[in-house]
């Protein structure tokens, strides 16, 4: 594991907005980008681990269990937005996230044998009932929470589906200028039709229907696309600091 302090997202500053998923591969470890001001919880359900942070420091570390694959936790960076003391079912304690499709949180579980084993929730992070309490003690509203998950299996998405998987398509298509509406993470008839035109430009079957072959294509030329913005900004800044060496 090696931490990373910042004090932005993919460049952009901390703002009440989801954002994408933010980690990075380095030698088998994930890179745990972490907000230096507050409270910060890195959620890896790959390991089934929660780390809590503080001012860019680690505070503690928990056991954690998120979504089965029929019903996945919401992947990316959220704010903790509502806080309760539930009954026994959730452990006496829930952290609510804010993400537009659905209701996701924090709480406790009547099975705590099963965490820290396997992902099998209907989303939300459960941990044991002791430990979520504790969490809920200490971390305060408006905390970040980013939760990632590399060996999340792929499903077809299509109308109706919601999900993180849904808003990474909704944000990569919007890139791509095929998508015009809102990156809420519900697929709806206008995500659906920019599918159609994304299928029809790119000779893949059109069907509306986000299939393996759709997703890869997808994805290969939003990096395309990152990559031709990151080389632009680039250029963009070698010219900057040229006209300020020719003014000075």
């Amino acid at each position: 594991m090696k931490i990373q302090a910042v004090d932005s997202l993919d460049g952009q500053p901390l703002k009440e907005e989801a954002s994408s998923v933010h980690f990075e591969e380095d030698t088998g470890e994930k890179e745990h980008k972490i907000n230096p001001t507050g409270w910060h919880l890195f959620v890896d359900l790959d390991n089934l681990l929660m780390y809590v942070y503080k001012d860019g420091e680690p505070v503690k570390t928990y056991e954690v269990s998120g979504g089965k694959p029929s019903a996945p936790s919401p992947i990316g960076t959220w704010r903790i937005i509502s806080k309760d003391t539930w009954g026994e079912g959730f452990g006496g304690a829930w952290l609510g996230f804010n993400v537009p499709w659905g209701k996701y949180g924090i709480h406790g579980t009547t099975e705590p044998w099963a965490v820290g084993r396997s992902n099998n929730s209907k989303g939300c992070i459960r941990m044991r009932n002791e430990d979520v309490r504790e969490l809920y003690g200490i971390v305060p509203h408006n905390a970040l929470v980013t939760i990632v998950y590399e060996g999340m299996p792929f499903y077809p998405m299509r109308d109706g589906d919601r999900g993180s998987d849904v808003q990474a398509v909704e944000r990569a298509l919007k890139k791509l200028g095929y998508y015009h509406g809102s990156e809420d993470g519900v697929f709806g008839s206008s995500l659906k039709n920019a599918v159609l035109k994304f299928q029809k430009e790119n000779k893949l079957y059109a069907t509306g229907v986000i299939n393996n072959s759709t997703y890869e294509r997808i994805l290969q030329l939003e990096k395309e696309y990152d990559e031709k913005q990151k080389q632009l900004n680039r250029q963009q800044e070698e010219e900057r600091k040229r006209l300020e060496q020719e003014l000075e």
